[in-house]
């Protein structure tokens, strides 16, 4: 590698995905593009958005009601069957047959959902087993739905915690899972740390658990149009996951659900809605919940169609590059930032793995002194981060729409930033 702007550009000219960056709208700032490295937080706006959306838009207006069930032209459904149209490029993204993905609700929401479903304490077999520090709303949905059953969060959570490196590893979620199988009722845990970037190895995880009887599901935000997933062929039980990092769904985006084919029994108990229900019989308003097959059976309430005309045009984009082409290039853009950041290493610490594979678009950089006003100069500089308290960058390459040249305008910010404090 060259830490040059001809090296970085070379490096574009040779990228087979260069084209997507023109399917997305690129904030700018005083008519130049921003350097947007926020993928992680919130994805940017496909071109196909406003088409899509002006589509479901021109349904409502001229159909009402009856886009449920005709629709303007010949090519596009009914809003009946919405959902369906999204299965086929979301089972590519995450690795599943089609029946075994819906988008849905909210992530949280789906979290709370799926554990209705998969969570079954009995006995003493209580206990959940997650990673320490995990995000936020994950905490909340785990702490509170412990609550729910009459259990103690305090004592039926047992969170796997990182190492002195700030990393938590593979090796010791499985020894914590053959440690406390007896007591152990489900492992439900992020697939990809939000604030490292570390990818946990999902399929070895799900093995180990599945080894000690016991289910496994992941929540996916952070790794869901980021990572490959095999979730059907590592066998995982189900998974949760928000569309509009990533995915690039927009603001508050549709979230979708991955239930493995081996639950798709109308036994498993689960908390339903009329639009779970079994679409051919649904609208015979008759008693008894009857649940459509597969993951479709977990929705609850009429969709947002509006949203999901947007996460349709959004993901039909990320199956269209392919997974196995934007983990190539993010590899190789992450491995650019890293070596770039390599002339700081005295004063940047990069938390996340070194190791390519263990990590995804996201690099976390710890700043030891003045991390709030480097990452005040860089926005300032058009260079568009998250700052995570108390002094952690966090910087995503996308591979959909970022650029190496935007990678080593990164080192060049920060290069005189530091010349400058001198």
């Amino acid at each position: 590698m060259e830490n040059t702007l001809v090296f970085a550009q070379s490096l574009d000219a040779q990228d087979p995905l260069r084209g997507f960056r023109d399917r997305f709208h690129i904030p700018q700032r005083n008519g130049n593009d921003l350097i947007y490295l926020c993928g992680n937080s919130l994805g940017l706006q496909p071109k196909t958005a406003r088409a899509a959306l002006d589509h479901e838009l021109q349904t409502w207006q001229h159909l009402g009601v009856e886009g449920w069930f005709e629709s303007l032209h010949e090519t596009t459904p009914s809003w009946l069957s919405y959902h369906k149209r999204c299965q086929e490029p979301l089972a590519h993204i995450v690795g599943a047959t089609p029946v075994e993905v819906c988008p849905m609700n909210a992530l949280t929401v789906n979290l709370h959902l799926l554990m209705e479903s998969f969570y079954q304490p009995q006995g003493t077999k209580t206990n959940i087993l997650t990673i320490a520090g995990d995000f936020p709303s994950d905490q909340y949905a785990l702490e509170t739905h412990i609550r729910s059953r009459g259990l103690d969060p305090d004592t039926t959570l047992i969170e796997v915690a990182a190492r002195e490196d700030g990393l938590i590893y593979t090796a010791d979620i499985q020894e914590a899972i053959a440690a406390h199988a007896d007591t152990l009722a489900l492992v439900l845990m992020s697939g990809l740390n939000y604030y490292t970037g570390q990818v946990y190895d999902m399929q070895a995880i799900a093995q180990t658990a599945h080894k000690n009887g016991l289910l496994v599901g992941f929540d996916l935000a952070h790794a869901i149009g980021n990572v490959p997933l095999q979730l059907h062929d590592w066998g995982v039980d189900f998974a949760t996951w928000c569309s509009y990092k990533y995915l690039n769904g927009g603001p508050g985006a549709v979230s979708g659900v991955f239930v493995h084919e081996r639950h798709h029994t109308g036994s498993v108990p689960r908390l339903a809605g009329w639009w779970g229900y079994d679409e051919g019989k649904r609208f015979q308003m008759t008693k008894g919940f009857v649940p459509m097959q597969g993951a479709a059976g977990w929705q609850l309430s009429t969709p947002n169609i509006l949203a999901l005309s947007v996460h349709k045009a959004a993901i039909d984009i990320t199956a269209e590059a392919g997974m196995a082409a934007l983990r190539q290039k993010s590899e190789q853009l992450t491995s650019y930032l890293a070596f770039v950041l390599e002339p700081f290493a005295n004063t940047i610490r990069v938390l996340t793995p070194t190791e390519p594979a263990q990590r995804g678009c996201q690099l976390s950089l710890l700043v030891k002194q003045n991390g709030k006003a480097l990452f005040t100069y860089l926005t300032e500089q058009g260079i568009i981060g998250d700052w995570r308290e108390p002094d952690c960058i966090r910087l995503a390459p996308t591979p959909l729409y970022n650029t190496f040249t935007d990678v080593w305008r990164v080192g060049e910010a920060l290069r005189l930033f530091f010349v400058a404090q001198q």
